[in-house]
């Protein structure tokens, strides 16, 4: 789990100060080290024995956690008291059913196409309604694969074992995703109900397929990169160069297409008519035809188009009211690139409830496995009492977590509805998860309004409903582009 301060410091002031620390080294420095060269001491362990040892908490606390779930025997039942299922401003149409992601990484589709189905279904007055995830999912893969071999081109004069190199050859075609790689897909292909073009075993259980699209792709890679050297070698103009490798690498790309499609199906055709017929509410047949964008222009691109809302995201590392993006991250080459705007949490929570009371629901990216109950479907910093258990302080801010890799964005969720206290402050929030209706309150979790504060960094917001100084902000275009390893570059 995640590291809190019971009494949380400044995002931007470090829970212990600079001082203290000093302070505090400065006097052990008055102690001899058990060990002078560094290694553990069986002193240090005897020492440390005697002392707990003389502590009634210590030896309560290994007679109770020995034999039992730290985060089941710490949970604090306050918090199940104070975090209930009930808010007093909630969008007021519910869509169905709760989704589940299932064995796949693919929370940030499900969210996405969760925010779009509610226009949808009000629309058309549906019970019970999907869009494709899978439909998205295939796109996304198969363009991460090209875009992984265009940087793999692009860097084929740095060595193998450079940083930037090393990096996009990890996990090179993530399950995950970001907003502005939504945008990418539903502009290039659109959306199709999930009838049109339904789950398969490895859309629902991706490990197989990526690690046999991984190993094809790394080889991929190096052929290109052998081409490359090769190609110089001869003095080829380095725009000849680029088109032969170009040519190559489709040629290689077909083998990813045949993989995929044999394991995910063949996709709609963006620009290919579909049927699709349906039951309304009332039980009345509905019959719709065209293409996958027709559809995206028909149903989702109104009142407010996904390819109008940007992302909000909490950094307290970097500068507020300033833009950013990630080198190198994205899905779609030559697409939109990943973009957020940096402001306070504030900012994002006041975005947020605007946006309940407007009837929008939230896309939002978060830390999920942060001080969380999946079974319960709580997520309170104050929920499990590890401090008084272990007798130890978590004072790691939220700009620290991220400096350190303790924290990032890995999971993208539903904001659906938000309870104020009587002066209009949000004290939690209803969260729409993709993880199926057997967890939580049948599939919904509840958000403290001071978890929201540690562990949410990313809220979408429509251009009408955002802060107008943040809109001028990201119309700018002027990013400060964050390196590719940056935690900003994790994918929800």
């Amino acid at each position: 789990m995640g590291s809190y301060s019971s009494k949380p410091a400044s995002p931007l002031t470090p829970a212990l100060s600079e001082k203290s620390d000093l302070a505090s080294v400065t006097a052990s420095m008055a102690t001899l080290a058990l060990s002078a060269n560094g290694s553990l001491s069986l002193s240090n362990m005897a020492t440390w024995e005697s002392e707990l040892a003389a502590k009634p908490k210590a030896q309560l606390a290994r007679t109770i956690l020995s034999h039992s779930d730290i985060s089941t025997a710490l949970t604090k039942r306050s918090a199940f008291i104070s975090d209930i299922h009930v808010f007093n401003n909630q969008i007021d149409f519910k869509t169905g059913p709760i989704t589940s992601q299932k064995s796949s990484g693919r929370c940030w589709l499900f969210a996405s196409t969760n925010v779009m189905r509610y226009d949808i279904m009000r629309k058309l007055k549906l019970d019970d309604f999907q869009l494709s995830q899978s439909y998205l999912f295939f796109y996304d893969k198969l363009n991460k694969a090209n875009y992984y071999l265009e940087l793999s081109i692009e860097l084929a004069d740095l060595p193998l074992d450079d940083r930037i190199v090393n990096h996009i050859s990890g996990d090179l075609i993530s399950d995950g995703g970001q907003w502005d790689m939504v945008v990418n897909l539903v502009e290039h292909y659109g959306i199709v109900p999930q009838a049109i073009y339904p789950e398969s075993t490895h859309s629902s259980l991706s490990g197989p397929l990526n690690a046999l699209l991984k190993t094809k792709l790394r080889e991929h890679a190096l052929i290109l990169r052998r081409a490359s050297a090769s190609l110089r070698t001869q003095s080829f103009p380095q725009e000849a160069i680029v088109s032969a490798l170009r040519a190559k690498k489709e040629e290689l790309m077909k083998e990813i297409y045949t993989i995929m499609t044999a394991t995910l199906g063949v996709p709609p055709n963006p620009n290919d008519k579909f049927v699709w017929d349906y039951y309304d509410s009332d039980g009345k047949p509905g019959h719709w035809e065209g293409t996958p964008k027709e559809y995206f222009k028909a149903f989702a691109s109104k009142p407010y188009s996904p390819l109008d809302s940007f992302s909000l995201i909490n950094d307290p590392r970097n500068e507020y009211s300033k833009l950013y993006t990630v080198d190198k991250l994205g899905n779609v080459f030559g697409g939109r690139p990943v973009l957020y705007v940096n402001t306070e949490i504030e900012n994002m929570k006041s975005t947020v409830v605007k946006m309940v009371k407007a009837g929008v629901p939230v896309f939002f990216g978060c830390d999920v496995g942060k001080f969380s109950s999946r079974v319960e479907g709580i997520m309170d910093p104050a929920l499990f009492e590890y401090e008084n258990a272990f007798d130890i302080t978590l004072g790691l801010t939220k700009a620290e977590r991220l400096q350190v890799n303790e924290s990032a964005m890995t999971h993208a969720m539903v904001i659906s509805a938000v309870h104020l206290d009587p002066a209009g402050n949000p004290v939690r929030f209803k969260v729409e998860n993709s993880w199926g209706p057997d967890v939580g309150d049948k599939g919904y979790f509840v958000m403290s309004t001071e978890w929201f504060d540690e562990f949410v960094y990313q809220v979408v917001v429509p251009r009408a409903l955002a802060p107008k100084d943040l809109v001028k902000v990201f119309d700018s275009g002027d990013a400060v582009t964050l390196p590719v390893y940056d935690p900003m570059g994790a994918l929800a």
